[in-house]
């Protein structure tokens, strides 16, 4: 969950490296480093807190090299401490490095190493590879003691090295961290994302597993850990510097949710074929005959992702008839699945590199299982190691909290509803009607975000509650639990997220006048039995705020604040249901004067176990 950059080439290094990690800082935020060959020795600086304390204590100190390695921090092992910060170095202050992972057998490891004299200065797992190469480069050179030593070490690793005795280059290696090697034309950058790389090239390689690069500022040897030379090919990435930019918005969060429209046309273009009631996804056409005998679906995903597979589960066994199960990614493998031939196991990640997830897909092909992707990174590791997939192609999303990517999953599973429902029974009036309003949704959308400011007024009157219950029923009951984990997550609120059915089994015990509910309250097919609800809370002098159909005039009357949505197809409802609620969030959070895009102990991309 750490990210790592790195630079050689003919350029000034630090302005890469800080530069980087800035756009990296969504990946941890406790505290930040850099190391960099400047006049033939190798400079470091580390700090605690956020990137921009890092710059403050390197203002104004000449740090001039063309090599370095950075790092920002989401702490595993050993605290938020300027002595945990990366980079890590060994006794004789040669071996410097950067790490995102954890490396499980550290303790044994560290107690060989001590016994053989060697002085640790953190509490990190991270310290003792600096010291295992020390070890190893007594005996061999540089390139075979990282060999030796990434051989006795058990975990996770995105790994950046460099050595004060070998001046000219720099080592990388991967073993279940990412890490992509950008080639620019003077030279090359590495980071954990592209993020840092799309400023300077358009052209990178994608580790894999088991791989590791030698670099030096005109060339690149990859080798797999059997030694063997590894040919790999360079691919483009399709975003642009621009997507990353927040545009003049005060936080990617927001900027990031008033994409949402574009982010769902880009998901759904060229993809719907309205007047046959069809989707055609290409990334699924070698799998189609196997897809049409499927009698199974396990969605695996983690987070918000994991509640945009429920709402998949509805979609999919009420329009495509298929069974549809839904399992956290962190619990899969620790059980044991009864998947076949029959069963595809579905994987949702927006960054592609969600580690729980990527091991369930492993876990899925050893059990013969069909794997597919809805990943939002072109050349992520889910996506590389499924069997077919769907890109979201929703651009950037540099908010912890994600939004954007939610409402485009939502949107691809729409599609693959539809896919394989018109491979089944569905109909062609049905497959035209969910073409169709899906193609309206984009515009819904914006009806909404016109709204903005009436649901800001909203959220400011509310943002002193330090409780919510939030209510929804099918395919709104994970959108309740969505926009309870968006408040829990960047305004630091205390939020249950509830089907409206079990509110009477335990947590109608909580509700008083100073716990305000958020029920989602929508015209749709459980309607009544959602009013129902709202009435039971009413009556325990509960506050509430709905979300509701526009038109709907009696629901007035029965609660305290309304946000209303545009009427589309009941499946198609969280697309536009779960904007207010991430609108909500996002004012408390600013009202309160917290940092919405890096809220405290989370980070964007979690690829540790």
């Amino acid at each position: 969950m750490c990210g790592i950059v790195g630079y050689i080439g003919k350029r000034e290094a630090l302005p890469i490296l800080m530069d980087g990690l800035k756009r990296l800082e969504y990946r941890g935020y406790d505290s930040a480093g850099i190391s960099v060959f400047s006049g033939g020795k190798v400079v470091t600086e580390r700090a605690v807190g956020k990137v921009a304390e890092l710059e403050n204590k390197i203002n104004g100190k000449k740090i001039s090299g063309c090599i370095g390695i950075a790092h920002t921090r989401w702490a595993t092992h050993g605290k938020p401490t300027e002595k945990n910060a990366h980079p890590h170095c060994d006794c004789q202050k040669n071996i410097f490095l950067v790490h995102n992972g954890i490396i499980e057998n550290y303790k044994e490891l560290k107690e060989d190493l001590e016994k053989a004299g060697h002085k640790f200065s953190s509490e990190t797992d991270t310290e003792i590879v600096a010291h295992l190469i020390e070890e190893y480069e007594k005996q061999v050179p540089l390139k075979e003691a990282v060999w030796r030593t990434l051989a006795h070490i058990s975990g996770t690793y995105g790994l950046a090295i460099v050595d004060q005795k070998n001046p000219g280059k720099i080592i990388i290696a991967r073993n279940g961290s990412p890490l992509v090697l950008g080639v620019m034309e003077d030279g090359y950058i590495i980071a954990s994302d592209i993020a840092p790389i799309v400023c300077y090239t358009d052209r990178v390689i994608y580790l894999d597993d088991g791989e590791m690069a030698e670099l030096t500022d005109e060339s690149h040897k990859i080798t797999n850990f059997k030694r063997k030379k590894v040919e790999k090919e360079i691919s483009k990435i399709d975003w642009s510097v621009e997507e990353a930019e927040k545009k003049g918005y005060p936080h990617f969060m927001l900027k990031e949710i008033t994409e949402q429209p574009e982010a769902v046309e880009n998901s759904i273009r060229g993809r719907l074929v309205a007047p046959e009631g069809i989707a055609k996804l290409g990334g699924l056409r070698d799998v189609a005959e196997k897809t049409r005998h499927l009698k199974r679906i396990v969605v695996v995903s983690c987070g918000t992702s994991y509640y945009a597979g429920l709402v998949g589960k509805y979609m999919l066994e009420e329009y495509a008839g298929i069974r549809t199960d839904v399992e956290h990614a962190s619990e899969f493998r620790y059980r044991k699945p009864l998947l076949d031939e029959n069963t595809a196991v579905v994987a949702i990640s927006q960054s592609g590199e969600t580690a729980d997830t990527l091991a369930a897909i492993r876990e899925a092909k050893n059990k013969g299982a069909l794997t597919l992707g809805i990943v939002n990174v072109v050349g992520s590791t889910i996506a590389r190691e499924t069997d077919a997939g769907v890109y979201n192609h929703a651009g950037p999303e540099i908010g912890v909290a994600s939004t954007k990517a939610f409402t485009s999953q939502l949107s691809i599973l729409a599609l693959l509803t539809l896919f394989l429902g018109r491979q089944r029974e569905m109909s062609l009036v049905t497959g035209k009607r969910i073409a169709e309003e899906l193609a309206e949704i984009p515009h819904l959308m914006r009806r909404i975000l016109k709204k903005a400011n009436d649901i800001k007024m909203i959220a400011e009157k509310y943002s002193e509650y330090s409780n919510f219950l939030y209510l929804g029923r099918k395919y709104n009951y994970p959108i309740a639990m969505e926009g309870a984990l968006k408040i829990k997550e960047i305004s630091y609120v205390h939020a249950e997220g509830y089907p409206f059915g079990e509110m009477k089994h335990g947590p109608i015990a909580l509700i008083d006048k100073n716990f305000p509910t958020m029920a989602i309250a929508t015209s749709d097919s459980v309607y009544e039995k959602t009013l129902s609800g709202i009435q039971e809370v009413k009556a325990r002098s509960g506050k509430v705020i709905a979300i509701a159909t526009k038109g709907d005039r009696e629901i007035q009357k029965m609660v305290d604040d309304v946000i209303y949505i545009p009427k589309t197809l009941e499946m198609l409802t969280p697309l536009l249901s779960v904007i207010p609620l991430q609108l909500f969030a996002y004012y408390c959070a600013v009202s309160k004067g917290l940092d919405v895009d890096k809220p405290r102990n989370l980070a964007k991309s979690v690829t540790v176990e």
